[in-house]
C-alpha cells in the first residue's frame, strides 16, 4: 500500500479546497427546507465550486453525472441529484460535496434534517456526527487506524445503530480516493497514521442493520430494510499535534 504524504504546499492547497466545501455545506444548510429538489441543491453547489475557481471533483467521477451525491433517508450514500426528488417535511438528506482546487481535492459530507423530523432520525443524525468526531480525535501521529475505526464504532454500538460495512473512508489528495481505506468498524489493521498523512473519515450509520445494496441506477446504495442513514464525513489532516480539519471555513 502507498500512502503519499502531503507537502507544506499540498496542505495548503487542501485547505483552499476544504473551505470550498465548507461554502457549499454553508448554503446547503440555508436552502435546505421542504419543497426543495435534490436538482436545485446540485446547482447551488455547482456555482459555489466554479464560482471559487475548483471543479467539482465527483462530475464525471466513473460517470457520476452530478456535482453533489444527494441521498434521502433510506439512501445511504451517492444518491444522484434530481428533479423529481422534492425533500419533504421528515425527510432527512445527505450532501456529499467533492471540490478540486489546483489539483488538490477536499471532501466532505453532512445529513441535514428537512424541517422538523422525528426523535430518531435527530439521534441518528447526532450519533453519526459523534462518531466522526470521536474518529477524527484519534487521529494522531503514530496512532493505529485500527484506533480511528474503533472510536466510530464504539459510538455506533452504543445506540445499536447498523454500520455501513462496504463503504468507509480513505486517503483523499490529488485523487478522490487514495490510500488506506478506512472501515468504521474494527478489523485489527495495523496501519500507523504518519504526519502529513490526508485522510477523509467518513461514519455512515442507520437505524436499522448494517446491511445495503445498490439500485439498477449503478450508483444509489440504500439499505436493504429501508430504515433511515445517516453520513458525515471531514476531510483531516494528520499532524504531530491535534489532528487538522480541513473541509471547514477559513
Amino acid at each position: 500500500m502507498t500512502v503519499h504524504k502531503k507537502s507544506r504546499e499540498e496542505i495548503k492547497l487542501m485547505r483552499e479546497a476544504g473551505n470550498i466545501v465548507a461554502l457549499v455545506h454553508q448554503e446547503m444548510k440555508r436552502i435546505i427546507e421542504p419543497g426543495v429538489s435534490t436538482k436545485y441543491l446540485d446547482d447551488a453547489a455547482a456555482k459555489i465550486i466554479k464560482e471559487h475557481k475548483a471543479i467539482p471533483t465527483f462530475l464525471g467521477y466513473n460517470g457520476f453525472p452530478a456535482t453533489i451525491c444527494a441521498s434521502v433517508n433510506g439512501e445511504v450514500v451517492h444518491g444522484i441529484p434530481r428533479e423529481t426528488c422534492i425533500l419533504k417535511e421528515g425527510d432527512i438528506v445527505s450532501i456529499d460535496v467533492g471540490a478540486t482546487y489546483h489539483g488538490l481535492v477536499g471532501d466532505g459530507a453532512w445529513t441535514y434534517p428537512v424541517g422538523n423530523i422525528s426523535d430518531e432520525c435527530k439521534m441518528l443524525l447526532e450519533t453519526t456526527e459523534r462518531a466522526l468526531f470521536a474518529g477524527i480525535e484519534k487521529m494522531k501521529n503514530n496512532a493505529l487506524l485500527d484506533d480511528v475505526s474503533g472510536a466510530v464504532e464504539d459510538v455506533a454500538n452504543e445506540k445499536k445503530l447498523g454500520i455501513v460495512r462496504q463503504y468507509g473512508g480513505h486517503g483523499v489528495g490529488r485523487q478522490m480516493h487514495e490510500e488506506p481505506f478506512v472501515f468504521n468498524y474494527r478489523v485489527g489493521n495495523k496501519f500507523v497514521l504518519k504526519d502529513g498523512m490526508t485522510i477523509a473519515i467518513e461514519p455512515m450509520l442507520n437505524l436499522g442493520g448494517d446491511d445495503v445494496h445498490t439500485l439498477e441506477d449503478d450508483w444509489t446504495v440504500v439499505t436493504n430494510d429501508g430504515k433511515p442513514s445517516a453520513h458525515f464525513e471531514h476531510t483531516v489532516h494528520v499532524t504531530d499535534g491535534e489532528p487538522e480539519i480541513l473541509t471547514k471555513l477559513l
